[in-house]
């Protein structure tokens, strides 16, 4: 269970808005009903943002009530639904959304998204001074501040049930595979995915994919007395097509790997009992996080326990731990 702090009410919050921004991460659904029924049981009123940004640019603000967030906590996606807001770079839109929360006398904002999100939410608070508090949502794991981010369970999990289906078939048929996971340019999926299934190797963006080594490794396990069925996980990376191009690499020189793509899969579904707590703890202590005037800040996790970073001290991305890696070469020697 994570430790959470000890916060003393200091600022009058008679109203909030919550949004929803970016990829959609499971467990967003849990942060939106835990924010809104922390408020509501303070006699906070409650605004729901759709559609992040752009709602919020648009004035497209309702009213969250108790009843209206009951039965989404085992829902994926996002009750708000959610966007990625281009204009949200200019300042003369995001003084607009300010303008409209103001308007629709708003006293405090919760951000739930990654790290696009948490960019455009360190940007409006620099600008506006406006209280608010980001919650990091994202199956990337890759927001600084924080150990967890909501949402990476699952799609972990969920990546980790898809490789063990595949195993199945690459052992009874003795084939290649390479299955590639979502998180962009950050690694931290693949290689949670990689160690907890077993993958022969784990190819991620943070480091150039070495032709001649994925190679040898290969020729190696034709030789050896291990199976000749192999997974090879490889991240998406930011440009399409990575794991096609490895394939055809691979083809070229011998080899006949069977590509899979997980995708989107990995977003949606219900999300797991570690994210559903971790967006529920999240959710509910950023209403006291603003209760005790202490916005302008992302609430995360470290070492299990709740804790607030200034937006001003943060970058955007999360680099990944070299000794993951090491692990993963480790263990799959």
């Amino acid at each position: 269970m994570y430790h959470l702090p000890e916060l003393t009410p200091s600022v009058n919050i008679r109203r909030i808005a919550v949004l929803t921004s970016g990829g959609d991460a499971p467990g967003m659904n849990a942060a939106i009903r835990a924010v809104a029924r922390a408020a509501l049981h303070q006699g906070i009123d409650v605004l729901g943002i759709q559609r992040g940004y752009s709602g919020l640019v648009e004035a497209d603000i309702r009213p969250l009530t108790s009843p209206l967030v009951g039965n989404i906590l085992q829902r994926g996606g996002t009750l708000l639904k959610s966007d990625r807001c281009e204009e949200f770079h200019k300042p003369a839109v995001r003084w607009q959304g300010y303008e409209h929360l103001r308007e629709m006398e708003v006293d405090g904002l919760v951000v739930i998204g990654g790290d696009g999100s948490l960019a455009g939410a360190r940007q409006f608070a620099a600008e506006t001074n406006f209280p608010l508090v980001v919650l990091p949502a994202t199956i990337d794991n890759d927001i600084e501040g924080s150990d967890e981010t909501i949402g990476f369970d699952t799609a972990a999990n969920t990546g980790l049930d898809a490789i063990d289906r595949i195993r199945d078939t690459a052992n009874s048929h003795q084939r290649l595979f390479l299955v590639e996971v979502m998180g962009r340019d950050s690694g931290f999926l693949a290689t949670e995915v990689g160690i907890a299934g077993g993958a022969e190797m784990i190819l991620v963006p943070e480091q150039a994919i070495d032709l001649d080594r994925v190679s040898e490794s290969l020729k190696q396990g034709d030789s050896s007395a291990r199976p000749s069925s192999r997974i090879i996980v490889v991240a998406e990376g930011r440009k399409p097509g990575r794991t096609q191009r490895l394939a055809q690499a691979l083809t070229e020189r011998g080899f006949n790997p069977q590509v899979c793509i997980l995708g989107h899969i990995q977003r949606g579904g219900n999300p797991s009992a570690r994210d559903r707590v971790l967006a529920s703890c999240l959710g509910a202590v950023a209403v006291k996080v603003l209760q005790a005037g202490q916005g302008g800040c992302l609430l995360g996790v470290e070492n299990r326990h709740l804790v607030q970073r200034p937006l001003a001290d943060l970058g955007e991305r999360l680099p990944l731990d070299p000794a993951l890696l090491e692990l993963a070469q480790l263990i799959q020697q």
